[in-house]
């Protein structure tokens, strides 16, 4: 193998660990982000665990996180809970910075 090659395989391995560690930073984010939906829709216990895990469930379907924002928005209308588009977004941002440090403390 030569020095080229192995470099080639050191990009692919971190590559592939970066892309890891950002499907985990994904999905923390989407809990963190379903539990305070939940808390803002008023649910806690069972029905905050399920809506965070809903939640998490549609985030790993999505494309982008506009989706994941799309979906609380729509709860939170059904709802009649009155946060904006812009204060969700916020919240995602935030949340996104929590679950990073939290993946990458573990």
């Amino acid at each position: 193998m030569t020095i080229f090659d192995e470099r080639e395989m050191a990009f692919e391995n971190k590559f592939i660990h970066d892309q890891e560690t950002l499907f985990k930073v994904r999905a923390r984010r989407a809990r963190l982000l379903g539990e305070w939906a939940a808390g803002q829709l008023g649910l806690s216990g069972d029905d905050a665990a399920a809506y965070s895990r809903r939640l998490a469930d549609e985030d790993f379907s999505a494309e982008r996180v506009t989706e994941l924002i799309d979906a609380v928005e729509r709860d939170f209308a059904d709802a009649d809970v009155d946060v904006s588009r812009h204060r969700i977004e916020r919240e995602a941002e935030r949340l996104f910075h929590v679950a990073r440090d939290q993946v990458m403390s573990q």
